[in-house]
C-alpha cells in the first residue's frame, strides 16, 4: 500500500495546511509567553504559577512523546503483546515519582535536580556532575524525538523509496524533518522559556489525547467495538497467529537449543522493565516540572492529573497498535518505516479513507500526524529547557561564576545553551534514523535510573551521604550505562545497530543496561560515601525540615 500516494493534489495540500496550522498556533503561544518571561524564575520554572491541572497536562505532554505515540504503537503493530510492555512500564513508573520524589523535590530544590543534590555537598563538583548527567540523559531522549520527527515528515510528504517531492527524496525529507524540529524547539525555549513552553505543552496534550481518542473510536467502530475481533484480525494479519498475542516475539524470546541466549533474552526484558519503572523519577525534564507549581501539594495533585491522562493514552495505544497490524498490515508499515514508527499515522489515513474517502483520509492523517508532531515538539522543548537550565544555573552560575551571575546573564546563557543542544541533537539524530524511537527512550530511562535516581534518593534519605558518594554515584551510573550500551548489539554487530554490521565491538549481551548499571550506580554511591569522612549532619537536618515543610525553597540555597 502506497502511503499518501493516493492523496495527490488537494488531499496533500489539506494535510499540509492542517499540519502547519498546528505548528503556527504553538509558535504563537511561544511568542505570547515571551512577553511574560523576564526573570530567571520565569525562564526556569514559569514563575511557579501553574495550577495542578495545568502542570498535569504539561507533565503528560512531556511524557507522551514520540516514543509513546509512534514507537509504542509501531512496536505493538510489529510485535503484538511485547510492544505493550513499554506502556505498562511507563505508567507504573509514575508511582515511584509520586511516592518518593515529587513533593520532597519541590520543597528542597529551586530550579534543577542539582539544587537538591548539592544542598549538603560541595557545590562545584556535584553541580558539574549533575549537569553532565542531565545533558547525557537529555541527548538520548532527544534522539528518539528527532528520529520520530524525520519519519513523520517523510510520511506527511508521501515520499516512498525511489520517489521525490519538492525535489526531496525520502532520506532528504527525514533529514529536513529533523532539522525543522531542531529549529522549532530552539525557538520555543529561547523565546518562551518555561512559561511559554508549558502552555504549548498544555495545547499539545489536548491535541494528542483528543486525536488519539478520535482514531481509537474509529478503529473500534470498524469492529463494532468488539476488541476480541480486532485482536483476532491483528493476529491473523501479522503472520504470527496466536503468538502475536502472547509474550516472546521481541522480548524474552525462547531460542531452541540455546539456553544461555534464552536466559539473556529474558534478563533483557527484566532490564528494560527496571529501567522504565525507575527511570521516570530521574528524568531531568520531568523533575523540573515539579518546580513550576506553588507548593508540594499542587505538585502531588498535578501528578495525579498526569497519571490519569497518561493511563488513558496508553490504553489507546493498545487499540492503535493492534489496529495498525489488522488494518494497515505489517508489510505496509515496514515499507514506510522499518522500525514501525509511522504505524499510527498510516492507520489514521487508511481508517479515514475507509469511512469518508481520500479527503477524510487526508484529514485524519493530518490530525494524527499533527498530534504526533506536537508530542515531539513538546517533549524536545522540555528536554532542551531542562538541559539549558542545568547548564546555565548549575554549570555557569554556580560553578564558573561562583553564584555571582546576574539573572540576565543566567537567562542569556540558557538561551545560548539551547541553541548548542539543538545543533548537537540534530547532528546525532541524522545518524540514528533507523532505530526504533521507543528503544532509544528505553536507553535514556536506563541512564536516568542509573545515574540520577540513586543519588537523589540517598540525598533525601541517607544522613551519611556526602559529596564523594554523590560523585561516585552519578559518574558510576552514567559511565556504566553508556559503556554497556556502546558494547551492546544496539551499537554494533547487527543490521539494525547504530554502526551496522560492518563494525562489531559488542560483548554485552543485553540491549538495555539497566539490570547491571542501576545496581552499579547505587553501589558506587554507597562505596564512595564510605570512602570519605565528610559529614554535614546539620545540613541534612535542615534538608529534612525543608523537604517536609517547604520552608525556604523559594530562596536560593545558601551554603
Amino acid at each position: 500500500m502506497d502511503i499518501l500516494a493516493q492523496a495527490e493534489g488537494s488531499g496533500r495540500t489539506l494535510t499540509m495546511v492542517l499540519f502547519l496550522a498546528t505548528v503556527a498556533v504553538t509558535i504563537g503561544i511561544t511568542v505570547w509567553g515571551h512577553r511574560y518571561t523576564r526573570t530567571a524564575t520565569d525562564f526556569h520554572s514559569g514563575g511557579r504559577s501553574f495550577s495542578s491541572w495545568q502542570n498535569g497536562f504539561a507533565i503528560a505532554s512531556d511524557y507522551m512523546s514520540a516514543a509513546s505515540f509512534l514507537g509504542i504503537a509501531g512496536t505493538i503493530a510489529l510485535f503484538g503483546y511485547d510492544g505493550f510492555l513499554y506502556s505498562i512500564g511507563f505508567l507504573v513508573a509514575w508511582l515511584v515519582a509520586l511516592l518518593l520524589v515529587a513533593e520532597m523535590l519541590r520543597n528542597t530544590g529551586r530550579f534543577t535536580m542539582a539544587d537538591v543534590l548539592s544542598f549538603r555537598m560541595r557545590q562545584r563538583p556535584v553541580r558539574t556532575a549533575a549537569a553532565v548527567s542531565t545533558l547525557s540523559v537529555s541527548i538520548f531522549y532527544l534522539l528518539a524525538q528527532m528520529v520520530g520527527a524525520g519519519a513523520l515528515i517523510a510520511l506527511l510528504l508521501g515520499i516512498q523509496e525511489g520517489e521525490t517531492y519538492l525535489g526531496m527524496d525520502a532520506a532528504t525529507a527525514k533529514i529536513a524533518g529533523i532539522v525543522l524540529v531542531g529549529l522549532i524547539m530552539t525557538l520555543y525555549v529561547a523565546l518562551g522559556g518555561m512559561k511559554g513552553n508549558t502552555w504549548v505543552q498544555i495545547f499539545q496534550a489536548i491535541i494528542l489525547v483528543g486525536g488519539a481518542a478520535v482514531l481509537t473510536i474509529m478503529v473500534l467502530a470498524q469492529y463494532g467495538f468488539n476488541v476480541s475481533d480486532l485482536l483476532g484480525d491483528a493476529a491473523s494479519a501479522s503472520g504470527q497467529g496466536a503468538a502475536f498475542l502472547e509474550p516472546g516475539l521481541r522480548y524474552g524470546v525462547e531460542v531452541p537449543g540455546d539456553a544461555v541466549q534464552t536466559m539473556w533474552n529474558k534478563l533483557d526484558l527484566v532490564s528494560l522493565g527496571l529501567a522504565l519503572v525507575l527511570g521516570t523519577a530521574g528524568l531531568p525534564h520531568v523533575l523540573i516540572r515539579f518546580y513550576t507549581v506553588p507548593d508540594a501539594r499542587v505538585a502531588r495533585k498535578s501528578i495525579n492529573w498526569g497519571i490519569g491522562l497518561i493511563g488513558a493514552f496508553y490504553l489507546m495505544t493498545l487499540v492503535l497498535g493492534f489496529g495498525a497490524a489488522a488494518i494497515v498490515g505489517v508489510e505496509a508499515i515496514t515499507a514506510q518505516n522499518p522500525a514501525g514508527n509511522t504505524a499510527a499515522p498510516q492507520l489514521a489515513e487508511v481508517v479515514g479513507g475507509d469511512v469518508g474517502g481520500t479527503t477524510l483520509g487526508a484529514v485524519m492523517l493530518a490530525v494524527i500526524a499533527s498530534a504526533a508532531f506536537a508530542a515531539i515538539l513538546s517533549t524536545v522543548s522540555g528536554l532542551v529547557i531542562a538541559s539549558s537550565s542545568s547548564l546555565a544555573h548549575d554549570l555557569y552560575n554556580a560553578v564558573i561564576r561562583h553564584g555571582k551571575a546576574t539573572e540576565r546573564e543566567e537567562v542569556g546563557v540558557a538561551k545560548l545553551a539551547s541553541i548548542g543542544i539543538g545543533v548537537v541533537a540534530i547532528l546525532l539524530a541524522i545518524f540514528a534514523q533507523d532505530l526504533n524511537v521507543a528503544f532509544l527512550v528505553g536507553l535514556a530511562f536506563a541512564v536516568a535510573a542509573s545515574a540520577n535516581l540513586p543519588t537523589l534518593l540517598l540525598s533525601l534519605f541517607w544522613k551519611r551521604f556526602n559529596t564523594s558518594g554523590a560523585l561516585w554515584g552519578i559518574y558510576g551510573g552514567l559511565i556504566s550505562s553508556i559503556a554497556l550500551v556502546v558494547f551492546s548489539p544496539v551499537f554494533s554487530g547487527a543490521e539494525t545497530s547504530l554502526l551496522g554490521e560492518g563494525v562489531d565491538i559488542a560483548w554485552f549481551p543485553m540491549s538495555n543496561p539497566g539490570l547491571v548499571s542501576i545496581p552499579l550506580g547505587l553501589i558506587c554511591a554507597v562505596v564512595g560515601t564510605r570512602m570519605s569522612d565528610e559529614s554535614r549532619s546539620d545540613r541534612f537536618a535542615t534538608l529534612q525540615v525543608r523537604a517536609l515543610t517547604g520552608a525556604g525553597s523559594e530562596r536560593a540555597v545558601d551554603h
